[in-house]
């Protein structure tokens, strides 16, 4: 563990809330290492992650500007198990470095919350928590919410969902689990006492 302090691992399958409870989390004061804001700073142009890709998939999938064609890759990977198992010989190493990076500038914080959409499948990351927080939600929430934001249609959310944990598994693995069905206030509500608690945990260390 080392002396990165008191470190939560957020996760939730995709739509389910998990940047809406960083961001709470974040105001009460606790540090905030986002996984998916690190793979978009690697994936941009100029990004460390953007040699290697183009190297491993070719030119067709980076973009005029420089970056990562994130709509290609992505059709790509949901199709193709063994270059999504590519990417991320490429990405998680680098994602894992920049992470631990982070959380070391963060020690005054009273404890970090690290946000891991695939946490329940990343064993490195799985080392750097002490408690595993899920956000849930009803799969139909979920679905609407992915289309409002990313304008992709039901059958592709589906299909992320279907490559994801199982809801099931994940929330048998969770320390802590959120509920995101009713609204910013009772998410608010439920952040307020789990803030409580992580801090008094990283108090009695």
């Amino acid at each position: 563990m080392g002396s990165t302090g008191f470190v939560v691992g957020l996760t939730g399958g995709i739509g389910s809330g998990k940047s809406t409870v960083a961001g709470l989390f974040e105001k009460l004061g606790a540090g905030i290492v986002d996984t998916d804001v690190i793979a978009h700073l690697l994936t941009q142009s100029g990004g460390t992650a953007i040699a290697p890709i183009r190297a491993a998939f070719g030119p067709d999938f980076i973009a005029d500007d420089g970056a990562l064609d994130r709509a290609k890759m992505r059709k790509l990977i949901f199709s193709d198990a063994a270059a999504k198992h590519r990417l991320e010989q490429i990405l998680h190493p680098l994602i894992l470095e920049q992470a631990r990076v982070e959380m070391a500038q963060m020690q005054e914080k009273p404890y970090i919350i690290l946000v891991v959409p695939l946490l329940p499948e990343s064993p490195a990351f799985r080392q750097l928590i002490r408690r595993m927080l899920v956000v849930d939600s009803a799969e139909a929430t979920r679905i609407a919410r992915v289309m409002d934001r990313s304008r992709i249609d039901a059958t592709e959310v589906r299909n992320i969902i279907a490559q994801q944990t199982p809801r099931a598994e994940r929330l048998k693995m969770a320390d802590d689990v959120i509920h995101n069905d009713a609204g910013l206030d009772s998410l608010a509500e439920q952040v307020a006492v789990l803030h409580g608690r992580y801090s008094a945990m990283q108090n009695s260390n």
